[in-house]
């Protein structure tokens, strides 16, 4: 196994760590958000896997092979799928976002095999540090203070620190969203695809797209409008709450309001509603809102509510995600619960 500290793909985490300044590599080779933009403006001129510099970033040629097995359709598509989300999962996100650009034409080609496993891990390294969080003011936020960031902070550290390779993790998190944003004309029909889950997974896709002018919450929101699969419903409302926590829009907190207080709705998409107005809002919570999760929060709602992307991540501790959101945002004096198996009984 080749040592980390004299592969070339650690140079700049080697060289960061012993003192030199973040600027000095923004806009290069090592610099992620400059390397995908590249590979956008090349995209439709036929830039082949291959001519990205993988080798520059911390598992590149890790993420180079399993977006080649995903192109190819070679099975098991799982494999691919389990390296790309593994590294995300282990704060390893910049050979992912090199991957995005990639992964978008099989997402959005319905004839292709694993159309649907490169959707799901797509928006991977768009998020940090969002694995078992679950509190009102963490969930659906992608940076921690959003106040901080500035369009001159392109130099500099963020909020988001560096990953375990030493990388700076905004940039992953930045040049992954740069990427989404750029796709997201191609992803918006898939919401309206046959198969609920590609439904599901283009709105958590969509999600992370920057959306100034609201066109990804207008899409949204006609989907939702057209939509019958309470789930789907439950994924369009999320995602609208998601991009409403970056761009803020009073009308998008209004109308989650008023879906998690309409009788007619099913438990999930009132569920759904409830959450992300928590987390839009620093509102006390009214005691209908109260009412509406003590009422629809059954353990086999729970448990079916983690197809949702934002709830399985939230999920820890043997706790499915949309309990641990409910503790975490009503009852946050509630002790996290013990997954030992070997914890006594109190």
């Amino acid at each position: 196994m080749r040592d980390w500290r004299t592969d070339p793909a650690f140079e700049m985490c080697r060289a960061l760590a012993d003192g030199a300044d973040l600027a000095s590599f923004a806009g290069g080779a090592f610099d992620v958000r400059a390397v995908v933009a590249g590979i956008q403006s090349g995209a439709h001129s036929g830039l082949l896997l291959d001519a990205v510099p993988w080798g520059n970033f911390p598992h590149g040629n890790d993420a180079r092979k399993a977006v080649h097995l995903l192109h190819t359709g070679e099975d098991p598509a799982s494999h691919a799928t389990d390296v790309l989300g593994g590294l995300c999962a282990n704060d390893s996100r910049a050979a992912v976002a090199l991957a995005v650009p990639f992964l978008t034409p099989i997402a959005t080609d319905a004839r292709h095999p694993h159309r649907a496993a490169a959707l799901g891990v797509l928006s991977s390294p768009a998020r940090a540090q969002h694995f078992g969080v679950a509190s009102r003011d963490e969930l659906l936020l992608h940076r921690t203070n959003p106040r901080r960031h500035a369009p001159d902070d392109y130099d500099d550290y963020d909020d988001y620190g560096v990953e375990v390779t030493g990388y700076p993790a905004g940039w992953s998190v930045a040049a992954a969203r740069a990427a989404i944003t750029a796709e997201a004309p191609v992803l918006l029909p898939l919401l309206n695809d046959s198969d609920p889950t590609i439904r599901i997974d283009a709105a958590y896709a969509l999600a992370t797209a920057a959306d100034p002018d609201h066109t990804v919450r207008t899409a949204l929101a006609t989907r939702f409008a057209m939509e019958h699969d309470a789930i789907v419903r439950a994924a369009l409302l999320l995602a609208a709450a998601e991009i409403t926590r970056a761009h803020a829009h009073p009308p998008t907190v209004w109308w989650l309001r008023e879906r998690w207080r309409d009788w007619t709705e099913a438990p999930q998409v009132r569920l759904a509603a409830a959450i992300g107005w928590l987390c839009l809002t620093d509102e006390p919570a009214p005691e209908d809102l109260h009412q509406t999760i003590n009422t629809f929060t059954t353990d086999e709602r729970a448990h079916a509510m983690d197809a949702l992307p934002w709830m399985n991540a939230a999920a820890g501790s043997g706790e499915p995600g949309l309990r641990r959101c409910i503790r975490c945002m009503l009852h946050p004096e509630e002790p996290e619960p013990s997954d030992d198996p070997w914890a006594s009984s109190p």
